[in-house]
Order: C-alpha cells, then sequence, then structure tokens
C-alpha cells in the first residue's frame, strides 16, 4: 500500500506535464516504476484509502487467461472495462477489422493464448509455461506476451501491461511484468491486484511456491482531470492493513481455469477502506 501511495506521491510532486494526443488531455507523468509484492507472504496490494472493485480485476484477469476477445464475454464474468474501449472508442468503430458490437480484435488474452505464426498455426503462449512449469522446466524463456507490433492495428487498444516474466528457482515461483503505460489513480490498483493473483494462480496449477511479483511500468501518469481528487482526497487518507486474498485450492489446471473458475472461486480477507472515489476515466 505504501508503495502505491508514495508513487502517487511522487508523480503529484516530481511529475512534468505530457499532452497525450490519444485522450487529447494533459497527464502529469513520471517515467519508472517498480512495485513488488510478496505473494509468499500473502500481502495482497489491495488500496485502502479508497474502495477497490478488486472483483472486476480478477474477472478480467480471468477472461485474459480464456483469450477472450468480446467485451460481451468480459461483462458476463464480471468485468465491465472493455465497453469503452470496445465501443466507443471513434478509432476503432472505423476500423475495417472491427467485427461489430462488443468486438476487442486481436487484444491482450487472444495474443497469449491464439499468437498468429507466419504459417497460420496459433501459438499457446500461456499452455507452454504451464506445462513447463509443472515439469520443473525453466528455459529462461517462460514469457508471457501481448505485446505483437504487427497485429496493433487489428485491435482496439494496445497492451498496456504488456509482458510477464515467469521465473523458478527450486520450488519457488516467481514473476517479473512489465507495464508501457498505467493510469494510476484508476488503472493501477487493477494492474497490482492482476499480477499478484497471476502469480499465485500459475504457482497453484503449476504446483510451486509463489515467492516475489515484480511490477515494473514505464510511463506512470494522472490525467489532469484526476489529479484534484488524488491530491487532495486520496493523499490525505490513512490507509488500512493489507487484506489477503483466499484462492479456491480445488483449482489444480489450466483447464479448471478455462472452463469453470468464477468469482467465488476467490476471497478477500479482512478489507477495511474509505469511500469510494469517482475518477474520470479516458478512452
Amino acid at each position: 500500500m505504501r508503495q502505491y501511495l508514495d508513487l502517487c506521491q511522487r508523480i503529484v510532486e516530481q511529475g512534468t506535464w505530457v499532452e497525450n494526443a490519444r485522450t487529447g488531455k494533459r497527464c502529469l507523468t513520471v517515467i519508472n516504476a517498480d512495485l513488488t509484492y510478496n505473494v509468499e507472504q500473502g500481502e495482497f496490494p489491495l488500496i485502502t484509502t479508497r474502495k477497490s472493485y478488486w472483483k472486476a480485476a480478477i474477472a478480467e484477469l480471468l477472461g485474459y487467461l480464456r483469450g477472450y476477445d468480446s467485451a460481451a464475454q468480459f461483462r458476463a464474468i464480471g468485468c465491465n472495462t472493455w465497453n469503452a474501449n470496445a465501443n466507443e472508442n471513434q478509432a476503432w468503430l472505423n476500423n475495417p477489422h472491427r467485427k461489430g458490437t462488443d468486438d476487442m480484435g486481436r487484444v491482450y488474452g487472444v495474443q497469449g493464448r491464439r499468437w498468429q505464426k507466419p504459417n497460420g498455426e496459433t501459438l499457446d503462449q500461456l499452455k507452454k509455461i504451464v506445462d513447463n512449469l509443472r515439469n520443473g522446466i525453466d528455459d529462461r524463456g517462460e514469457i508471457l506476451t501481448f505485446y505483437n507490433p504487427g497485429e496493433f492495428e487489428m485491435g482496439c487498444l494496445r497492451p498496456c501491461m504488456h509482458t510477464h516474466t515467469f521465473s523458478l528457482l527450486g520450488d519457488k515461483l516467481y514473476l517479473t511484468s512489465y507495464q508501457r503505460s498505467c493510469d494510476v489513480p484508476l488503472g493501477l490498483n487493477f494492474n497490482q491486484i492482476q499480477v499478484y493473483t497471476l502469480l499465485a494462480l500459475v504457482a497453484q496449477i503449476s504446483g510451486k511456491i509463489p515467492a516475489q511479483a515484480y511490477h515494473k511500468i514505464v510511463n506512470a501518469h494522472i490525467y489532469e482531470d484526476q489529479l484534484p481528487l488524488m491530491r487532495d482526497v486520496q493523499l490525505q487518507r490513512e490507509p488500512y492493513p493489507l487484506p489477503r486474498l483466499e484462492i479456491n485450492p480445488d483449482i489444480k489446471t489450466l483447464a479448471d481455469l478455462e472452463t469453470w473458475v468464477t468469482l467465488d472461486d476467490f476471497k478477500v480477507e479482512g478489507y477495511q477502506c474509505h469511500e469510494p472515489i469517482r475518477y474520470p476515466f479516458s478512452v
């Protein structure tokens, strides 16, 4: 929690104003932020200085792991974060690759589960990683990447959290996640939850012990219309102790994640938080 607040304070105090062409808004921006989550100790990085909708973050992660490409699929599992990018992003609405209402195109989980090869076949990156880890293999390339420059125009949004590298030391599993761009007031806690949960889930289904997750952000920013709420409200609140995330121990395989797992299989214990803050969202 302190890592999050320290980054917010750093942006407020040291950030540089940058014009963002996609949104048409100014951002207060810093370059390079490193966060660490101790999954082995159960230190779930859930924001307490405002209410955090952690279920939607985990639902979005499940959609990525399943390779979803429709906002309707995400809504069905409890996540509404893709509605705007799929249906209100004018550049995507005008894109000839868009298949219709709710279509997201070849973004995030599509790349992770169905990366297109030159010969027309597809590569399931996640399955390769899980299979290797279950067999105690770390080839120093246990990498799940959603970043495919050759298909950017075929999706509604370039991936922000774009690459996850798993590392095995004995029976302990580590994760390093890379993020090119981060809307800190709105998006970062989603991303923190997902990095933590991704390591916990992959460790569980591969029979390993989750250790640390390292979260590396390149461009961390606060939009101009978010700044007063961050500076004058959220940063003035005292944080509560971190809660714990409980995952159903019956989740044992990648097939489980693909088929029967729902948000009911995740519980957060001991979550205390301040009132919600309605930050503006930039499409």
